[in-house]
């Protein structure tokens, strides 16, 4: 992900000076969980978690001579071990250190991204709140339809994101795995015991059956769910566009005083914060379709993974976390103008109390298609004529059938049980998978 996108926190994890310090300390706890079977001395295994840190330069300078990653780390960290040396990787294979330290690095993002979610979530609460009896206009088809609240529109985009947050709780946890079970995963050169010491000490958990790699549907699927949150969060920002737009105004994202919106029109205030969760949402996509290309490996494995995953993994994590910290600033931001939500409502002529009228018309006896077709021309005359349909209609509708009331009598139930029922300390309990 390029420098513009990435947020700080999330970068650290991805760094490459974490990836080597976890590596390290991988191959450290390896050693002591050998030390503790009587195989590695325990010389050698304090020696090995006491060594400096590899050296990143050295490391990418013997990279360029053995053209393998891991490989070069191992004789660079082993060079730092002195005669202790040679304990360093004991019975391990690459994917031992690499899948692992991964686990590590997804368990971490997926904490972020998890913090970020219930933040949104917070900041939704509050807006709902605050806007629960505000009326407006809801569209269908991006025409007027019916009267509702801004708060009750907020609520359903909120309850989305509680249901994002406990997928993303079931999906970080199903790549918070890690293997040492040697080249085919079979434990045919490190025994459980170490791997369980390895494991377990870094709060991961073992992959029961693995491969030389743990099992890629796990990762298809944490790509597949963040992909999934980004498609919430785009929801919500092609909302807050469309009320954005000059026709409608009903809404604003934040705009600083010293912003420009455009280089030629100096009018121009666009949501500009909104349309780059849309721009991350559709790279969320591509990334999970390119974590599903990664389940298929050959055998025990092959590396058509590896490459696909250096940039998909740390740059979805990226994408999303740079999504949700964007969205809440939309949130937090968000101008709403209750006067114009009010004026667009009115500007229906109350044709958007239509279904209620058909209601009130079969109720007093009439068929539906004739009362449907006495409703619609009557909704038809109101619009051209700039009367509100109740006049157009006359005595043949009860003017309670109007009643802005009538419909929205109910529209508060639902920030009532967002705002009252979804705790953060609720959303951090996971549930036990």
């Amino acid at each position: 992900m390029i420098e513009r996108y990435s947020l700080p926190e999330m970068t650290a994890v991805w760094s490459e000076a974490n990836r080597l310090a976890m590596w390290q300390r991988i191959e450290a706890l390896a050693a002591a969980g050998w030390a503790a079977e009587g195989t590695v001395p325990a010389a050698a295994a304090a020696a090995i978690a006491a060594a400096p840190p590899v050296d990143p330069a050295r490391w990418r300078a013997r990279e360029e001579v053995t053209h393998h990653d891991v490989a070069a780390f191992v004789d660079v960290l082993a060079e730092n071990c002195g005669e202790h040396g040679r304990w360093v990787h004991y019975g391990l294979t690459s994917s031992d250190v690499l899948d692992t330290a991964l686990g590590m690095q997804l368990q971490a993002a997926a904490r972020l991204l998890e913090e970020r979610l219930i933040a949104l979530v917070g900041a939704l609460q509050r807006l709902a709140a605050t806007h629960r009896d505000t009326v407006m206009v809801g569209r269908t088809h991006g025409m007027w339809a019916e009267p509702t609240t801004f708060g009750h529109k907020v609520a359903g985009f909120g309850f989305e994101l509680v249901r994002a947050t406990r997928r993303l709780q079931f999906a970080a946890h199903s790549v918070a795995y890690g293997k040492l079970s040697g080249p085919v995963g079979n434990h045919s050169t490190v025994p459980r015991a170490v791997e369980a010491h390895v494991i377990g000490t870094l709060g991961l958990n073992a992959e029961p059956a693995a491969t030389q790699v743990v099992g890629r549907d796990r990762h298809a699927a944490f790509l597949t769910t963040l992909a999934g949150i980004g498609a919430s969060l785009e929801r919500f920002a092609t909302e807050i566009r469309h009320l954005q737009r000059s026709e409608v105004a009903e809404v604003a994202e934040p705009f600083a005083e010293s912003q420009k919106g455009s280089s030629a029109m100096p009018h121009k205030h666009n949501p500009i914060l909104a349309e780059n969760v849309v721009g991350m949402a559709r790279l969320l996509r591509g990334y999970a379709v390119a974590g599903l290309e990664d389940v298929a490996l050959w055998h025990e494995r092959d590396i058509t993974h590896s490459s696909v995953e250096r940039v998909v993994l740390p740059d979805a994590c990226l994408a999303l976390d740079f999504a949700l910290a964007r969205t809440t600033r939309i949130v937090t931001g968000l101008t709403v103008d209750t006067a114009r939500m009010r004026a667009n409502l009115d500007a229906a002529h109350g044709t958007v109390y239509s279904h209620a009228a058909l209601l009130h018309l079969i109720r007093s006896g009439m068929g539906r298609d004739a009362a449907y077709r006495i409703v619609q021309e009557a909704a038809t005359q109101a619009l051209a004529s700039g009367r509100h349909l109740g006049e157009v209609l006359g005595d043949r509708v009860d003017t309670a059938v109007f009643s802005e009331e009538s419909y929205l009598s109910e529209a508060g139930t639902g920030v009532d049980h967002f705002t009252a029922d979804i705790t953060e300390d609720w959303l951090r309990t996971r549930p036990k998978w």
